[in-house]
């Protein structure tokens, strides 16, 4: 478990890019590239899409190899890629592109593939939220450090040298902690209830095309891909917000990158223990509402109050999902599997990650406004609360069918 929080705290980089951005498009004059938001937020964007799409051969990989490999790649290319993006330039953007964006979002992939499902084999099922709570938190709290050191590695060297200096250090941190990381030789089980019985018979573990075929996890995957469009989006842009809502007159963003890490990883960890007493569906339907709110007063921010107040809600409501879906996934289709099938669902945080950030750049591109994009992740996010509280019903119908044949079952025993 630790092995795997280590390995997240460097990988989780990704959460900073807004530090970058926001120098990226600063004029050259000023230490910048002179890009666009959109041509800033690109890197960004294709690190998710193939963050999200490695997952699935990752999954399979890490289930088949063991974690220890896979993590491994993952820091290596994590490292590269930040070594490769250092060669951007104002007039060159294809470095940032292929370093950040393909090699370290592939390592992002590989590596976050690895650390959930092999901590989550080592305890038992009860504690399935708390645990994956845990280990990505490390990937959410990453940018409580990364942003103040980014910040000041810009300063000191530009954007290029934070780069080569930061891919150096997570090519040996990342890689180190990898080679902690491994799958118990016999996964966890279930401990018994209070009054000494049995726990309920926990659902029968399935591969990834018997997954698919089931209404859950389309249901599920909908709500993930409406989340992270609503995340991803603040995230990504949260210290170009600062300044332009604020008119320039705040202009500390990295402190608020820092802050929505902190209720980033705070979230990860409270609403997984919070999800193993009342259940995953109705914590992400309450996160859902809760941040479809705050998206909605979004547009009205424009002080430091405001903003750590939209900081901490939505860091903490997207915090939650990261690990309240690993959890599902587990719940719902079993650990045995749980690499490739957390990896096929996690395609739906890439989509949101792709339309999110994109979306953001693009809307205040052409209108000098981030208002529009909020409004549409808002009502995303309701429609995911919707579809949380058809989940709760189809959960329940299978949880009260699944006791009935535990109690028809001791009959049969007991007759016998």
């Amino acid at each position: 478990m630790l092995a795997g929080l280590g390995l997240n705290l460097a990988l989780g980089i990704l959460y900073a890019w807004s530090m970058f951005s926001k120098q990226l498009v600063e004029s050259v004059e000023k230490g910048g590239f002179g890009w666009t938001k959109t041509s800033a937020t690109l890197p960004y964007t294709i690190a998710i899409a193939c963050f999200a799409i490695m997952m699935v051969p990752a999954g399979r990989l890490q289930d088949k190899l063991g974690p220890r490999l896979v993590a491994s790649a993952g820091g290596v290319l994590t490292g590269l890629g930040l070594i490769v993006a250092s060669f951007s330039s104002a007039g060159v953007m294809y470095p940032a592109v292929l370093g950040f964006g393909v090699l370290a979002g592939t390592g992002f992939g590989l590596g976050y593939s690895a650390a959930t499902p092999a901590a989550v084999k080592w305890f038992p099922p009860e504690k399935k939220g708390l645990i994956t709570g845990i280990v990505v938190g490390g990937f959410g709290i990453t940018p409580v450090y990364i942003a103040p050191l980014s910040k000041w590695l810009i300063a000191s060297y530009g954007v290029a040298g934070a780069f080569r200096v930061l891919g150096i250090a997570f090519l040996v941190v990342a890689t180190a902690c990898a080679q902690f990381i491994r799958n118990p030789e016999k996964p966890a089980v279930a401990a018994k209830k209070v009054d000494g019985s049995a726990p309920t018979a926990p659902r029968p573990d399935k591969t990834w095309r018997e997954m698919v075929r089931t209404p859950m996890f389309y249901m599920l995957y909908a709500q993930y891909a409406c989340a992270a469009t609503a995340g991803l989006m603040i995230i990504g842009h949260m210290a170009k917000i600062v300044s332009v809502q604020s008119g320039g007159a705040i202009q500390s963003g990295f402190v608020f990158v820092a802050l929505l890490a902190i209720f980033n990883a705070s979230g990860r960890i409270i609403a997984g223990i919070i999800s193993d007493y009342i259940g995953r569906v109705i914590t992400i339907g309450i996160v859902a509402i809760t941040q479809a709110t705050i998206m909605f007063f979004f547009p009205s921010f424009s002080t430091i109050g405001q903003f750590i107040v939209g900081a901490a809600v939505v860091g903490f409501s997207y915090g939650s999902c990261l690990s309240l879906f690993p959890a599902a996934t587990a719940d719902n289709w079993g650990v045995k599997n749980m690499g490739l099938n957390y990896g096929v669902l996690f395609t739906a945080w890439g989509v949101g990650g792709v339309i999110g950030p994109i979306l953001a750049g693009t809307i205040a591109d052409k209108t000098g406004s981030y208002a529009g994009a909020y409004n549409v992740a808002g009502l995303l996010l309701m429609f995911s609360f919707v579809l949380a509280m058809f989940s709760y019903i189809e959960v329940s119908v299978d949880l009260a069918q699944r006791e009935l044949k535990i109690r028809v079952g001791s009959k049969q025993q007991r007759a016998a």
